[in-house]
């Protein structure tokens, strides 16, 4: 069975909307209003963080959001960024947008905008919406064209099963996203506990002397470090390229502690070809260019780029304790940038910060007591990627109606 497919307009409440341009001086005070920054980066928007403007209340009539508004960004320096589609999610008050960005409201009497949303990331959506995209460096769509594309059209009690089933999916992601965050926090809160208020297991028998317990050593982190740099193959040897070692990048960097894949791999020749090793496990990676000063761990064995350092013990102490404490440093990464903007991390920088090395058996014991977390997290980013593959196989299926919505096995959180 196959949906029908109609014309995207016809399941519009009231015909699609630019937002609203005003000059600076209406900025700073009023209504929210939806940035392509917030587009961006959410999927579903309501009471995020927004810039403010004061809008009357005529402009609000023709320029206001609601809950289920669909929004489509009109203009991106990026492809992948024209028609991005992101929903209105039960805003706490008042909110409008820029006029970078489309409105549609949908009719809920035969469209769910939330199965709509899901529709314009699944892979139909996209492919539709990249077929308008126009524009040389600035890309962009226009509403004149939106409101032309086809998209099927399930009957609205089916529309609202796929989208449950869908919800399932995200849930599970939002409620593990939740508890990574804990996870981390709980590491962190352990390791200045331990490390900055020195008060590790066994503290009160260690004399302090010149700021640090009895044993300790003081240095820069340049001094405990070492500092490996990584390479890039040629681009144009396809034989480099496409094979099973994941090869870091700064466009990888996660949000969480752990980096569990690369948008690039390299074949054996391949990193024989450049100058990155291939690091192991739990090494600790720092973005030294780009994106600069982001900290993960490698979840499996990769090798790096050279906008990247990889930050290895020299003395016999713990790897997690080396992360935690570049985690802690990263702020002061920042005050000894060149010119004080954080725009890169050279060698040299790692001179300058300060860094104690505590007695090894305390870096293990430290390790011994996260380790425990840290595997949380890594099982919880794991099963992430699942749920996300699993989801993003079942959206075109569903949304095309080759998969009857009622034969989906469900599913089930995780026992991290």
């Amino acid at each position: 069975m196959s949906w029908p497919e109609v014309d995207f307009e016809s399941l519009f409440a009231a015909p699609s909307r630019n937002g609203i341009y005003k000059s600076k001086d209406h900025h700073g005070s009023g209504v929210p209003i939806v940035n392509m920054g917030e587009l961006f980066a959410f999927n579903r928007i309501g009471n995020q963080p927004m810039s403010l403007i004061r809008m009357s209340d005529a402009e609000m009539d023709k320029s206001g959001l609601i809950d289920g508004d669909l929004l489509f960004g009109r203009r991106s320096l990026v492809e992948e960024g024209a028609g991005k589609c992101s929903m209105v999610y039960k805003p706490a008050g008042p909110l409008t947008f820029e006029s970078s960005i489309i409105r549609v409201r949908l009719d809920r009497a035969v469209a769910d905008p939330e199965f709509f949303f899901n529709y314009f990331r699944s892979p139909f959506g996209r492919s539709r919406i990249r077929a308008i995209v126009g524009g040389a460096a600035v890309k962009g769509i226009r509403g004149s064209d939106l409101k032309l594309i086809k998209v099927h059209m399930p009957p609205l009690d089916q529309q609202i099963a796929i989208r449950q089933v869908i919800a399932l999916y995200d849930d599970l992601i939002a409620t593990n996203q939740r508890r990574i965050a804990l996870l981390e926090d709980a590491a962190r809160r352990l390791y200045r506990e331990w490390f900055v208020h020195l008060r590790f297991p066994g503290h009160e028998s260690v004399p302090v002397r010149d700021g640090v317990p009895e044993g300790w050593l003081q240095g820069s982190a340049h001094d405990f470090i070492s500092i490996l740099s990584g390479g890039t193959p040629k681009t144009g040897i396809e034989h480099y390229w496409g094979g099973d070692i994941p090869f870091f990048t700064p466009k990888d960097s996660p949000d969480a502690f752990y980096v569990l894949g690369t948008e690039k791999t390299l074949t054996e020749s391949g990193l024989a070809s450049c100058n990155s090793r291939f690091f192991a496990k739990n090494t600790t990676f720092i973005t030294a260019r780009g994106t600069v000063g982001k900290v993960a761990l490698a979840q499996k064995p990769m090798a790096m780029n050279q906008s990247c350092y990889a930050l290895v013990p020299k003395q016999d102490y713990d790897n997690l304790f080396l992360f935690s404490a570049i985690k802690d440093a990263v702020e002061h990464f920042k005050q000894v940038a060149v010119g004080g903007v954080f725009d890169a991390i050279v060698v040299d920088t790692f001179k300058v910060i300060p860094f104690v090395l505590p007695d090894a058996a305390v870096t293990r014991s430290f390790g011994n007591a996260v380790r425990p977390l840290f595997q949380q997290v890594e099982t919880l980013l794991l099963q992430n990627t699942q749920l996300a593959q699993a989801r993003d196989l079942l959206l075109p299926k569903l949304m095309s109606g080759q998969l009857d919505v009622s034969g989906i096995r469900l599913p089930e959180e995780a026992t991290a």
